[in-house]
């Protein structure tokens, strides 16, 4: 389902395109549309032609490749107000990677062509718009590296972590993930995954309620993912 984007109402009017001016605001909000995804459904799926600039506005989604063997890669999680489509719109005409939703989603969508027009007579927006490339770039560099240095038990305290205090903001949440693709992200397997979210559980860290997760000991959590 799409609809006429209501631009004046959305943060991202003032956070990112306050370069425009009234003309180009109006041409970007007269030209976009915004497309409501459910939780499971694919936005953007590996090797299609890059049609759209399009940004999450509200909602959660996994960027992810598929692996010669068949099996999902996880690069990023994104939160609201990310540019879902950036690694790919200016350096391929198809995208390299998929992108579905972890919850009910709202995109916002321009087209392509539309882009680089404003793009081309607006060098501010050129400007911030690579910001934001860079921004994008980094972190998944950093989340990757971050990953990468720990050891089994802190990396899916890390997860947890993030999704506590990055995305929900609270110490008691709902995976919008599962065990399976968790251990896509962090580059494990679902039983050490489950393994140690048991032992997490069993030591009194967190409680678990099917997707429930309440994190009791955040301290004791928090030094498992910075040495564990």
């Amino acid at each position: 389902m799409q609809e006429k984007c209501v631009c004046d109402k959305c943060d991202l009017r003032s956070a990112f395109f306050k370069s425009f001016n009234k003309p180009e605001s109006e041409t970007f909000c007269n030209q976009k549309v915004e497309k409501n995804f459910s939780k499971g459904e694919i936005i953007i799926r590996e090797g299609e032609q890059i049609r759209d600039f399009s940004y999450l506005k509200s909602g959660l989604v996994k960027l992810y490749k598929t692996t010669p063997s068949g099996k999902d890669q996880i690069i990023l999680i994104s939160e609201p107000f990310d540019f879902v489509s950036l690694l790919s719109v200016f350096s391929s005409s198809h995208y390299n990677y998929s992108v579905s939703v972890l919850e009910d989603s709202v995109i916002c969508c321009l087209s392509m062509h539309d882009l680089k027009e404003l793009a081309l007579g607006n060098a501010i927006f050129t400007m911030n718009l690579m910001e934001k490339m860079s921004e994008t770039t980094d972190k998944i560099i950093i989340e990757s590296l971050a990953i990468r240095l720990r050891h089994l038990r802190g990396k899916v305290a890390y997860i947890l972590l993030m999704f506590s205090d990055r995305i929900y903001n609270n110490t008691t949440f709902e995976l919008p993930v599962s065990r399976r693709e968790i251990a896509e992200y962090i580059g494990v397997t679902t039983e050490n995954v489950i393994r140690s979210l048991s032992e997490f559980r069993k030591d009194k860290l967190i409680r678990i309620n099917g997707k429930e997760i309440e994190i009791i000991d955040k301290e004791t959590l928090e030094k498992i993912s910075n040495y564990g």
